[in-house]
């Protein structure tokens, strides 16, 4: 298995950064495991991706927010909360208005993670702060 699946990186970390061949291949893997006919594969997918946080998956996954699976939308729902790309949120939207009150509250925090995204704040902090892993 990759680090990635182990929950080493994150979204900060690794943002799209590293353009290299494995990486690509890696990326590619990951976003063809969303439409895999085994549900564990497309959920832990959305997990990678969401761990790797590249903005060029964020297609990809608001597909994926569709998925039969609720396990698998909640784990895309997550992912792109991690990414924190503006395109997530209108589709987020959508979803929010069909899910469960559960899903529901997942979807809010991922809604404001990518807005905090969008403020300069860290995506993954619930205070909303701002800077470099000291703070």
């Amino acid at each position: 298995m990759d680090s990635l699946e182990h929950g080493e990186g994150t979204a900060e970390e690794s943002n799209g950064a590293d353009t290299s061949p494995e990486y690509e291949e890696r990326l590619a893997h990951f976003i063809a495991l969303l439409e895999d006919d085994n549900v564990s594969s497309r959920w832990k997918a959305a997990e990678a991706l969401g761990r790797i946080g590249d903005p060029a998956a964020t297609g990809n996954l608001i597909d994926a927010l569709w998925d039969e699976d609720p396990r698998v939308r909640t784990k895309v729902v997550w992912a792109l909360g991690r990414i924190g790309d503006d395109r997530a949120i209108p589709p987020l939207r959508r979803l929010y208005r069909m899910e469960s009150e559960e899903a529901r509250e997942d979807i809010g925090e991922a809604i404001a993670a990518i807005g905090r995204s969008r403020a300069g704040t860290r995506p993954d902090d619930p205070a909303g702060r701002r800077g470099g892993r000291d703070e």
